[in-house]
């Protein structure tokens, strides 16, 4: 029997603490984003935690006006002159500002979504990341006398991606989540009629 094979119960321990350290967020992070656990550290940027992404997510979800009435036909208007459009597009976006992020999103997961090439583009960036990542974990990766942070660490599997996002046409989708967001949102905001609150506040305002 080779003496430098773990037995029976310490392979279970083993596997055990592997666990904990894949999936345990409670400890502190020694950058202070909270959680030691591989998962953790792997895809959140340093200085977001899951619980500040979790917070900024309910509050845009519990500002949302209701869907209903923001896209309700009646309340839609031709603006009689330009004032008018400068208005309601200022003020509109102010008011449904939760609406458009939650309609930006959906477009960038429709965008994934009805892409294979591009699927398969995220999943050759995030294979790279978690493998170089688990590399790191391991031990130290240094190029040119210097070590690999997570920033570096993500661009080097963006670097090892970039022929894959490039046939998939990353760059025609990110136009057309650009574009296909400003006429969307642009023309809500610009055709939806302000509410009489709205125009009441702006007539309050000082000039």
């Amino acid at each position: 029997m080779l003496s430098g094979m773990p037995k029976g119960e310490n392979v279970l321990v083993d596997m055990d603490s592997k666990a904990g350290d894949l999936f345990n967020a409670e400890d502190a992070h020694p950058t202070g984003t909270g959680g030691t656990g591989v998962l953790s550290r792997l895809w959140l940027p340093k200085g977001i935690s899951a619980s500040v992404a979790k917070e900024w997510f309910d509050r845009r979800r519990l500002s949302i006006r209701p869907w209903s009435s923001f896209v309700d036909q009646r309340k839609f208007s031709k603006p009689r002159n330009f004032g008018e459009l400068c208005q309601r597009v200022v003020k509109n976006v102010e008011v449904y500002n939760s609406n458009y992020t939650f309609i930006f999103l959906g477009l960038i997961l429709y965008c994934i979504i009805s892409s294979p090439m591009l699927l398969i583009a995220l999943a050759v960036f995030a294979g790279a990341f978690y493998i170089i990542h688990l590399k790191s974990l391991e031990s130290k990766l240094v190029v040119l006398g210097k070590e690999l942070t997570v920033p570096h660490q993500m661009s080097l599997a963006g670097l090892v991606s970039l022929p894959v996002f490039w046939l998939a046409g990353a760059g025609a989708a990110v136009f057309w989540i650009l574009g296909a967001t400003l006429f969307v949102i642009g023309s809500h905001a610009a055709f939806r009629q302000l509410e009489g609150s709205d125009l009441d506040e702006l007539l309050m305002e000082p000039v």
